[in-house]
């Protein structure tokens, strides 16, 4: 029988567990700081999304290019979200939490400084992409120190309050996205990053400790993650979970890069218009996954709330896509607003269930498996983007047929490779 392993951060003498790290020790006195510095840096990856979305409109008239361009900025970065995660998590197991941490935001206010000037859209395009590579370093190391800091239930705690803390951020952003447009362009925007970018990185160098000491790391590096993953791969139940999750996240993201022109271009909507319809669609998010943490979960299993989730996210990408086609006719903002409540709201069942089956099944890889969900959400979200604008901003239809089309492959792959009418032990056995 396998030894157990000690808790995070502890130190171990002749197998027995003593005192924690002296870093971990301290790092835990000051939990609320901590607690604020990861919130940071959680919170920093949707704000760089969704800050921008009310300025997309204005962007195309700028920089002269056409959407579909346009929405490649928002690709650029979620693509550099997904692999940076690939290589910075290795590289923080290899030398510490803090010099890559530092390293990635000192990138990250760089790139978003060039962003604000950048003349083109081409370079812009290639500086959000830096942008998200350098932005992937918080993702990362925020989820690596809380399992440096915590573990078991204090750690499931504090993971749910950096998901309330990131559920917020995309809630807030638009709004202030657009607040920033009422007094300048869109350069403001990512002026307004640069800012953040700064403060956050003075925080994290003055507050958060390193929280890995040198005995607790290791030579893996990324082509023993890499190694680690393609095991994961081969098994056919966490598989078939982090590709529902990605198609959902798709779906999800589909709508992130649409909106902007659905609702403003196409419906007359303001800039502030926007950012509260998006805002009110997040809550409905965040609201539905607290009712699937508080209520559902332990009452209903979590393959019944995923396939509902997964329903009704399919319902609302066809009613959307039978009102954009005209089916009912002449379709206004109110309906169609609807639609994409019922959609994002029915995600805060989707995401949260598929990544908990996935990791349920990955006691022995948890961090690489959460890393490769990460990836494989934003690189299939990325996918989506482009295609939304395949037929330029002046129709919705690319936005409901791109949702409909994740929705029905979502459900199809949770069927098919999750088959999640098997209990738990006869799906472990056949995987």
């Amino acid at each position: 029988m396998e030894q157990s392993m000690p808790e995070s951060g502890q130190k171990t003498t002749q197998g027995h567990i003593t005192e924690p790290a002296p870093a971990v020790t301290a790092a835990r006195r000051t939990g609320l700081l901590v607690t604020l510095v990861l919130g940071g840096l959680t919170a920093l990856p949707p704000l760089s999304m969704d800050m921008y979305l009310p300025a997309l409109p204005e962007v195309t008239d700028a920089l002269r290019a056409p959407a579909a361009t346009v929405q490649l900025t928002l690709t650029a970065c979620l693509a550099g979200m997904a692999l940076g995660q690939l290589v910075v998590g290795p590289m923080s197991d290899r030398w510490g939490r803090r010099r890559p941490l530092l390293i990635g935001m000192a990138v990250y206010v760089l790139a978003t400084a060039v962003c604000a000037l950048a003349p083109t859209a081409e370079l812009l395009i290639g500086f959000r992409l830096l942008q998200g590579l350098a932005g992937a370093a918080g993702i990362v190391i925020a989820r690596a120190v809380v399992r440096d800091l915590y573990d078991g239930v204090e750690m499931a705690r504090f993971f749910s309050t950096l998901m309330l803390i990131s559920g917020v951020a995309p809630i807030i952003a638009p709004l202030i996205g657009g607040q920033i447009l009422r007094i300048t362009d869109w350069r403001g925007v990512f002026y307004v990053l640069t800012v953040i970018g700064v403060l956050l990185t003075l925080v994290v160098w003055r507050f958060l400790h390193e929280t890995l000491p040198p005995e607790r790391r290791h030579e893996g590096g990324v082509g023993q993650a890499l190694r680690t993953m393609r095991g994961l791969l081969a098994d056919r139940v966490f598989t078939g979970y982090m590709l529902t999750g990605g198609l959902a996240f798709a779906a999800l993201f589909a709508y992130i890069s649409a909106s902007p022109f659905v609702i403003q271009d196409l419906y007359g909507a303001s800039p502030q218009t926007f950012s509260l319809l998006f805002g009110l669609n997040s809550i409905g998010l965040v609201a539905v996954g607290q009712i699937n943490g508080k209520l559902l979960v332990g009452r209903v299993s979590l393959d019944k709330a995923l396939g509902f989730g997964l329903g009704t996210i399919l319902l609302a990408a066809v009613a959307l896509t039978l009102m954009t086609t005209g089916v009912f006719g002449e379709t206004g903002l109110a309906p169609i607003a609807a639609g994409l409540f019922v959609l994002m709201s029915a995600m805060g069942l989707a995401m949260p269930n598929t990544n908990a089956q996935a990791l349920m099944r990955t006691p022995h890889a948890a961090g690489s498996a959460s890393a490769l969900l990460g990836t494989s959400s934003f690189l299939i979200g990325a996918v989506a983007s482009p295609l939304v604008g395949i037929a330029g901003e002046h129709t919705a239809v690319p936005m409901a047929v791109v949702q409909l089309g994740c929705a029905v492959l979502a459900l199809a792959c949770f069927l098919g490779l999750c088959r999640p009418w098997r209990t738990t032990e006869t799906r472990s056995g056949a995987a």
